[in-house]
C-alpha cells in the first residue's frame, strides 16, 4: 500500500468553487487525494490542516533540545520536541507527500514553514557526516523512493518556471530546497494562477491544473503499485 501525507497550508478553510472566499490550493489537493483513494481504496491517508492549526514556530528551547544528542537530553528538552517528533514521524512514513499551499506575499504561509522548520532535523531527516567536511549533509530521506507533490495557488499569473514572473516566486524553490535537502528529490508541481484575475484566465487555469491532477495521479499510481514503496524501503 502507498501512504500519503497531505498538508494544507491556506488560511482560508473553504473549498473554491464551493465556499464563499474558498481556498484553490484546497481544491487541489482534494482532488488529488480523492481521485487517488477513488482509484486506490486501500491506500493510507495522514491529514494535517496546518493553516487552521500551524505547527509551533521554534525557539531558543527548541535549537538547543534539536542540537543535543538523544543521550543527554533533559525530560524538558523530550517535551520540546515531542509535536517535531510527531511532525518527523509523519513526514517518514509517507509514500507520497502533498502540500497545498498559497502564494502569499512571494513566499510560503508562516505556517508552512513552521512545518518546515520542525522537519529539518539533524538526527532525524539530515545527518552529518564530519569525514566530509566540504559537503557534510546526508539527508536521511534517501533511503527510499519519495515523492513529493506541490499544489499551488497564485492570485496573479507569469510565477510558474520559466514565466515572466518567477524570479518573484520563492513559494516553490524553497520548498524543493528544502525537502531536497532531506532527500525527497521526486517532485512534482501544479498550480492554479489568476485568481485575482477572474473570468476565462481563472478557469481556464483550474481546468488545466485538473487535467494535470488526474494525470499525475495515474502516473504515480503507475509508479507506486501495490506493494512497490514497502518493497523498496
Amino acid at each position: 500500500m502507498t501512504h500519503i501525507l497531505q498538508l494544507d497550508a491556506s488560511a482560508r478553510p473553504g473549498l473554491a468553487g464551493t465556499d464563499v472566499h474558498g481556498s484553490h490550493s484546497r481544491y487541489l489537493s482534494q482532488r488529488f487525494v480523492s481521485q487517488w483513494l477513488a482509484r486506490r481504496e486501500h491506500d493510507t491517508l495522514c491529514y494535517r490542516d496546518i493553516g487552521q492549526q500551524p505547527p509551533s514556530f521554534i525557539s531558543h528551547d527548541w535549537i538547543a533540545a534539536s542540537f543535543t544528542p538523544d543521550d543527554k537530553r533533559e525530560p524538558w528538552m523530550l517535551d520540546t520536541l515531542a509535536e517535531s517528533e510527531q511532525l518527523v514521524a509523519e513526514l517518514i512514513a509517507a509514500d507520497v507527500l502533498v502540500i497545498a499551499a498559497p502564494l502569499y506575499n512571494f513566499g510560503m504561509p508562516a505556517a508552512l514553514k513552521a512545518w518546515i522548520d520542525q522537519i529539518v532535523r539533524p538526527g532525524r531527516t539530515i545527518e552529518m557526516d564530519d569525514s566530509n567536511p566540504l559537503d557534510p549533509y546526508v539527508p536521511k530521506l534517501a533511503d527510499r523512493p519519495r515523492h513529493a507533490v506541490i499544489l499551488a495557488a497564485r492570485g496573479g499569473v507569469g510565477f510558474g518556471p520559466g514565466a515572466e514572473m518567477a524570479a518573484m516566486n520563492h513559494m516553490e524553490p524553497a520548498l524543493i530546497t528544502a525537502l531536497g535537502f532531506i532527500g525527497i528529490t521526486r517532485v512534482h508541481q501544479i498550480a492554479i494562477e489568476g485568481q485575482e484575475v477572474g473570468g476565462a484566465v481563472l478557469a481556464g487555469s483550474i481546468a488545466q491544473a485538473n487535467q494535470q491532477i488526474d494525470s499525475l495521479v495515474a502516473d504515480l499510481q503507475q509508479e507506486l503499485q501495490p506493494g512497490q514503496a514497502l518493497q523498496s524501503a
